[in-house]
């Protein structure tokens, strides 16, 4: 179950507490959680783990985090809701401006790439999300019936481009070496099990240089392509 009065603690009128403050918060045992995520992956910010980050018990924790579901929780919404979503007068800059920073906060925190954000944390920063994209397609001035599965569709295809370069990401770090490096290590495969003649169409294509283009790139183009539908469905 979601733990909507940790998710939401921020928008709470404030408690005031007797006696000394309390020696850690929330969002305390937060930042250590992807502070350690950070740098050594999901799986290492254990409860134990981020409570000898801070130089507690372990039990000490479960004051301020009940569980570790509750706690992976509040990191995803956390770091959704860092990104700064501008919006643009132009609907198409705000949209460049959400994948920009989506791809962003994966590559800075790609052990968002080891959670499911099918059932998303129902916060505050998966809440700005859904009202960025709305009201950017609301903005194109798209039908009604229209806007939630245009934004639905850009969100689905940013987030695939963004969790493949957090994936990258945390490869590299776990084992030190870039995708570019490792696809130089395997080039026997090209030499010595790719057969020209049972792929005609890839071989012609790579000849005529067309496998030259980045991933960068290949998300700018279908990013623009999926934009310029929605701009003609209303045109």
């Amino acid at each position: 179950m979601v733990n909507f009065p940790l998710l939401w603690r921020r928008s709470l009128p404030a408690r005031k507490a007797a006696g000394r403050p309390p020696r850690l918060s929330v969002d305390a045992v937060l930042a250590a959680a992807i502070r350690v995520a950070d740098a050594e992956g999901l799986e290492a910010a254990s409860m134990a783990r981020v409570a000898a980050d801070l130089g507690v018990a372990t039990m000490t924790l479960y004051t301020y985090v009940p569980s570790r579901a509750d706690l992976i929780d509040l990191m995803v919404d956390e770091v959704l809701a860092a990104r700064e979503l501008t919006r643009s007068e132009n609907w198409r800059a705000s949209i460049a401006h959400f994948a920009a920073g989506t791809r962003a906060m994966y590559v800075a925190h790609p052990w968002l790439t080891e959670v499911s954000l099918v059932r998303p944390p129902l916060g505050p920063g998966m809440l700005a999300e859904r009202e960025f994209m709305i009201a950017a397609m609301t903005d194109r001035g798209l039908p009604v019936d229209r806007i939630n599965r245009a934004a639905l569709a850009v969100t689905a295809f940013v987030y695939a481009f963004a969790r493949e370069a957090g994936e990258d990401e945390r490869l590299r770090q776990a084992s030190g070496q870039t995708t570019e490096s490792w696809w130089h290590a395997h080039g026997e495969f090209w030499e010595k099990w790719f057969d020209v003649e049972e792929h005609p169409a890839m071989t012609a294509l790579w000849n005529a240089g067309g496998f030259e283009e980045q991933t960068q790139d290949a998300f700018g183009y279908g990013l623009d392509l999926l934009l310029d539908g929605i701009e003609r469905s209303v045109e």
